[in-house]
């Protein structure tokens, strides 16, 4: 069974940037899309807001972080990052990474499993 552990979050002000990981244990990652997938305060939905293929060479992003954020993954360290610039307030959230089920839409939570235990991301105005 793999476990996903998330690091990496704190409090930044608006403007600064986090680098997030999520590295896996008990099975490798190598074959399944990976995602971010954020909850903000107050909101009903889950908003998916990076995904990466599973060889690395395709990404999609939320129009929401599209030119901020960048994903990218490790094979050799079977580990996915966030780099996250040019933050703001509105992307305060808890972010988890997850891996895809084969074959699902990458932009609805329920198409993730293994979600890891999350990282509080704070971004001061």
């Amino acid at each position: 069974q793999v476990q996903l552990v998330e690091s990496g979050g704190g409090l930044v002000q608006a403007g600064g940037s986090l680098r997030l990981s999520c590295a896996a244990s008990g099975g490798s990652i190598s074959t399944y899309a990976m995602a971010w997938i954020r909850q903000s305060p107050g909101k009903e939905r889950d908003d998916v807001v990076a995904g990466i293929s599973w060889s690395g060479a395709s990404t999609s992003y939320a129009d929401s972080v599209k030119g901020r954020f960048t994903i990218t993954r490790d094979a050799a360290k079977n580990t996915v990052y966030l780099e996250m610039n040019n933050l703001k307030p509105e992307d305060t959230a808890v972010y988890f990474c997850a891996a895809r089920i084969y074959g699902t839409n990458w932009l609805l939570p329920t198409s993730y499993k293994f979600w890891g235990q999350g990282t509080q991301v704070t971004v001061s105005s």
